[in-house]
């Protein structure tokens, strides 16, 4: 039985599991993310949390057959030298080859966390047996990773999947990425909830205004609130259509925190995407939400290793390990 250790590296938090090939779980660990700049400490931290998965599995690392790590971008890919947006402690920080030193293991494989989310999700989740798959994360920001033809599709840079800098309105607002009109600039939680609160929207006193107090308003009937989280699944919607009338896809699975806003959410998405998929072939993409939740990227990352085949590559072509 194949074993590896599978890491999800995130803003808010440290994940780490042991998972053999049939996709098991054998052992868990997780911790907040630490805020402190030193990048030691935050390094320190995934190893504790990993260490807790071993010891949950009870599997020492000479057992490993490797280590999958889904990280928070920017990266170098596929060298492995991670930058996350949210995590100051590590700029340029050489992940990869201190987990290969850390491990005595020559496969260790990193890529970013949208990667991740959508191998799982083709492996062990809602586009399993699929051959065409686009994965979706719609939380603190736009993230996605491709399948095509059942593997993998890194594109020239490791960046292909990024659905979240298609444009989906082309005066809308300025992204973070330098462009304009983003689905990630109108849909992500954050971006939600600001476009709310600038169109009028106040949370209950008391309530942070976040994506779930968004969301919760949303549902409750407040019209400013259904209005911005209608505007956030209607850009969803559109740039799914596009996509799937350029990919040909199959299916299209979403997951994260803000894509779970029910109702107001999903069906602007899917009328917009009815609307922009006109050809039979597009029209016939599946959107459904990821069937595994937070254990996608943690599996996703698993997959790199234990399902080379399909998912996995070769992080340094100078030397082949």
């Amino acid at each position: 039985m194949a074993t590896v250790l599978a890491l999800d590296v995130g803003g808010t938090k440290l994940a780490a599991a042991v998972v053999d090939d049939s996709g098991r779980m054998l052992g868990r660990g997780r911790v907040p993310s630490p805020t402190d700049p030193d990048p030691e400490l935050l390094y320190e931290a995934l190893l504790a949390c990993a260490a807790a998965a071993l010891r949950g599995a009870d599997v020492i690392p000479g057992d490993l057959d490797g280590i999958g790590v889904a990280a928070a971008g920017p990266m170098v890919w596929p060298s492995g030298e991670v930058s996350p947006l949210n995590m100051p402690a590590w700029r340029g920080f050489p992940l990869r080859k201190r987990l290969a030193e850390e491990f005595a293991s020559e496969r260790v494989l990193i890529h970013n966390d949208a990667v991740g989310l959508t191998v799982g999700e083709h492996w062990k989740g809602a586009g399993s047996g699929t051959s065409n798959l686009l994965g979706i994360t719609v939380s603190t920001g736009v993230g996605g990773g491709l399948i095509l033809d059942g593997r993998l599709y890194h594109g020239f840079s490791g960046n292909a999947g990024h659905i979240g800098h298609v444009v989906v309105e082309l005066d809308g607002p300025a992204c973070a990425c330098g462009g304009r009109g983003c689905l990630e600039a109108i849909a992500s939680g954050p971006n939600a909830v600001r476009h709310a609160l600038d169109d009028g929207w106040r949370p209950r006193p008391g309530v942070v205004a976040d994506g779930v107090a968004l969301a919760a308003a949303a549902a409750s009937g407040d019209e400013v609130a259904l209005r911005n989280v209608a505007r956030a699944g209607r850009a969803a919607g559109t740039a799914i259509a596009s996509c799937a009338s350029l990919l040909d896809l199959e299916v299209v699975a979403i997951v994260g925190g803000f894509s779970q806003s029910g109702p107001s959410f999903w069906e602007p998405l899917q009328r917009a995407f009815t609307t922009h998929a006109g050809f039979p072939f597009a029209a016939a993409c599946r959107v459904v939400p990821g069937q595994l939740g937070e254990a996608a990227g943690l599996l996703g990352a698993a997959a790199f290793v234990l399902d080379p085949d399909r998912y996995g590559w070769d992080p340094d072509p100078a030397t082949g390990h």
